[in-house]
């Protein structure tokens, strides 16, 4: 028990900064309505990362909160994105039509894999092709964080792709409306170009509201056909990371190691009986991990079962204070000075990448 306590308090003040940074991002929500609230959240974590007394890994303040940022950034979006799937009824996406809804899920197919591929080509750094290929493909910052955990990245690598995808999700609230009349689209199609581009639920909606409460709507159960899709999505990159992995394992002259622990994450699976230290070798990582499984049991339950409002308003107040709350522990790990002298790569991916989905959801919103 005294372990458990131990890391209880040594995560606490970290966690208890993030669910301030929560509850502030919600009052700028409130006083700034077109500003979303969990983009504020990031860009909190952010600005907060690169102040001088945190700045650095060896600072006293750092020391102090990382525990807790640690935990906020994956225990709390795990839980995040199993709540996620309340948000999503399976006859609501059954009622945009075949049509709508191949042509949602060939639009993020697409983007996923030229993403992806083109991150490769850039040579971006780990798993970044992956990350962000997730994040501008799927639902932003959210899909990243869960891609992160089946890749076991850490906080530093996907600080990158979370920066980009809310800079390019900020982009698209100002530039979308821009380009609305002048490509001559109507209120639906608006909606229906927003909700198949746009990265974040909460962008989603701060760009479509504009054009009106059916264009919001149109908007929104498309965008959740694309969050239906990370549970496909990241079974994917768990399987290219474990091709990866057995490509190492299996290279001439590759060294033998020692599984890795990962208790803070716990997504590792035994892939054998037990061997000695000298002849183990990397656990790879589940196809399936326990939270993107909840997300779908959750799905499932919306859609089998009459659920009461006061339930789900309920839990999606807590979806969106966990979210808030892991996207600042996500931002805090984003060190503005490294992403301009080394991210100039994955910056021209993230706008290549933002540039093709909503280019092809153009098209797509004309086919349809």
């Amino acid at each position: 028990m005294a372990p458990a306590v131990a890391a209880a308090r040594s995560a606490g003040p970290g966690l208890a900064l993030a669910s301030g940074a929560a509850l502030l991002a919600w009052v700028v929500h409130v006083v700034f309505p077109a500003l979303p609230l969990l983009t504020v959240a990031v860009a909190l974590g952010i600005l907060f990362a690169n102040l001088p007394g945190f700045s650095r890994p060896d600072s006293a303040p750092h020391s102090v909160l990382a525990a807790g940022l640690q935990v906020a950034s994956r225990t709390c979006m795990r839980l995040g994105i199993v709540l996620l799937g309340l948000e999503l009824s399976l006859v609501d996406v059954a009622g945009l039509g075949w049509v709508t809804g191949l042509g949602v899920i060939a639009v993020l197919v697409c983007t996923f894999a030229l993403t992806y591929l083109f991150g490769r080509a850039m040579r971006l750094p780990g798993q970044q092709p992956l990350l962000v290929a997730a994040g501008f493909s799927i639902c932003g910052a959210s899909a990243i964080g869960a891609m992160s955990r089946v890749t076991r990245s850490d906080e530093k690598e996907a600080a990158t792709p979370i920066a980009l995808v809310t800079l390019c999700g900020t982009l698209a609230i100002v530039v979308l409306p821009v380009l609305w009349h002048p490509l001559g689209l109507t209120d639906l199609q608006f909606g229906h170009w927003v909700g198949a581009s746009v990265h974040d639920v909460g962008q989603v909606v701060a760009t479509a509201q504009i054009a009106g409460s059916g264009a919001l709507a149109l908007a929104v159960v498309v965008k959740l056909t694309r969050v239906l899709m990370l549970a496909p999505m990241v079974g994917v990159g768990a399987w290219l990371v474990r091709r990866q992995e057995r490509q190492r394992q299996h290279a001439p002259g590759a060294a033998e190691a020692s599984a890795p622990t990962d208790g803070a994450s716990g997504d590792t699976i035994a892939i054998g009986p037990a061997t000695p230290a000298s002849s183990a070798r990397p656990a790879l990582p589940p196809i399936l991990p326990w939270f993107v499984a909840g997300f779908l049991l959750a799905v499932l339950l919306r859609t089998l079962v009459p659920l009461p409002e006061a339930f789900l308003t309920a839990a999606d107040l807590l979806r969106t204070v966990l979210l808030a709350v892991a996207l600042f522990g996500l931002g805090a790990a984003v060190r503005l000075g490294e992403l301009v002298r080394t991210g100039w790569r994955a910056l021209l991916v993230a706008l290549v990448s933002w540039a093709f989905i909503a280019a092809l959801a153009l098209a797509a919103v004309h086919l349809g």
